[in-house]
């Protein structure tokens, strides 16, 4: 499975590429086992699509496909797996866009609001979407959701925000703070972690580690734990992998926050023992995390059916 990462629409960056983002939106159809996706009808262009929309300047993708489904559909989105791009010609340029796939939060899934740019919001089974659909690439993207689980949970794998120079620092280490770049990013993972709904927050034992998820804690109401598992000084690779299997098998959300000494080996073993294909470069910037959503397996296992990485302010590489 190909890693799909996002980017930040960066003033000067990618001038030639059009970001935008959206998502298929689903629910679960009157049937067992069936889904019905939500398409959407703009009267500007008489044709039914999937909802999505550009990111604004300097906007994070995932602030983007979260605030264009709500926009568009008057539903507030968790996201799912991420979806293969589309990337097609507009205007002499190149648009892309990139998709998840995304459920309602709450009881919103079943009450949409069209807008001035949506005129007509229909929900239906996979089948009757595809020959609804205005465009072949959408009619792909519909295929690319059909044929991987609908329900998938995230396991998040966060490498803690900027904290200074350790050299400078001389107190203990698990004392050594945020500084004032890391707490700018800690606030803003906040918000960009709670595009996937709830989740258990799971720190480090350091003050680091603890400082990033509070945020995310406060605005989520989910208390943060410490676990030493995931703590420098106090853990190694193999507990550490260990515990993240553990939790990946509880089949619930979770987001660990940890260090960039042990990030390279937990998302190694997690891929190996998932059979999943190990990235290129597993490693993390401070204050980036990878998402693996996890699905269960015909043997009751997890899997991993998408990955991708962030950073607070685009790319996590």
């Amino acid at each position: 499975m190909p890693e799909r990462r996002g980017r930040e629409n960066r003033p000067g960056a990618q001038d030639d590429l059009i970001r935008a983002a959206g998502a298929v939106l689903w629910r679960d159809g009157p049937e067992p086992g069936e889904a019905e996706v939500a398409l959407i009808h703009r009267p500007r262009y008489d044709d039914w699509s999937f909802p999505k929309g550009k990111l604004k300047n300097g906007e994070h993708v995932l602030r983007a496909v979260v605030r264009e489904v709500e926009e568009e559909t008057g539903i507030v989105p968790r996201l799912g797996r991420r979806l293969p791009s589309s990337t097609y010609p507009k205007d002499d340029r190149t648009k892309r866009v990139d998709y998840w796939t995304a459920r309602g939060l709450g009881a919103s899934d079943g009450h949409a609001v069209p807008n001035d740019e949506v005129d007509r919001i229909a929900w239906l089974p996979v089948r009757e979407a595809e020959a609804r659909l205005s465009y072949s690439h959408d009619v792909d993207l519909l295929r690319e959701f059909a044929a991987g689980p609908p329900h998938t949970w995230p396991l998040v794998i966060l490498r803690h925000g900027s904290a200074g120079e350790k050299t400078r620092w001389h107190e203990p280490d698990e004392l050594r703070p945020l500084d004032a770049r890391g707490r700018a990013e800690a606030q803003r993972l906040a918000g960009l972690l709670t595009a996937y709904g709830p989740a258990r927050p799971i720190s480090s034992a350091t003050a680091r580690c603890t400082e990033t998820v509070l945020p995310y804690s406060r605005r989520t109401g989910a208390p943060a734990v410490t676990d030493t598992a995931f703590t420098i000084g106090e853990t190694d690779t193999e507990r550490a992998c260990e515990r993240l299997l553990e939790l990946a098998d509880d089949g619930v959300p979770v987001i660990v926050c940890t260090h960039g000494e042990i990030v390279a080996d937990l998302i190694t073993g997690l891929c190996r023992t998932l059979g999943e294909k190990v990235p290129d470069e597993p490693s993390l910037r401070k204050g980036s995390f990878w998402v693996a959503h996890l699905a269960g397996g015909d043997d009751g296992a997890p899997a991993i059916s998408a990955l991708e990485r962030h950073g607070a302010y685009g790319e996590g590489r």
